[in-house]
């Protein structure tokens, strides 16, 4: 199963780059690149997957991440 993520830095700490899922938003974390946030969060995502499969929950389906283009004035 593949899930999107979305990696940035975080505005509020420089240097802190934060990983979360928009499909599932208890699996998140941060890192001080985006690769080591992005490993963090899919440790995350592997621990809310187990639990959801433990307790017989479905899985959330993956989002779709698309790009809007707005003319900022």
């Amino acid at each position: 199963m593949t899930y999107t993520a979305l990696v940035y830095e975080d505005p509020e700490t420089p240097g802190t780059w934060i990983a979360e899922f928009p499909a599932i938003p208890e699996a998140h974390s941060f890192g001080q690149s985006p690769e080591e946030a992005l490993a963090h969060a899919k440790e995350a995502l592997e621990l809310v997957l187990a639990h959801l499969r433990e307790t017989g929950r479905p899985w959330p389906p993956d989002v779709r991440a698309v790009g809007v283009r707005v003319d900022a004035a």
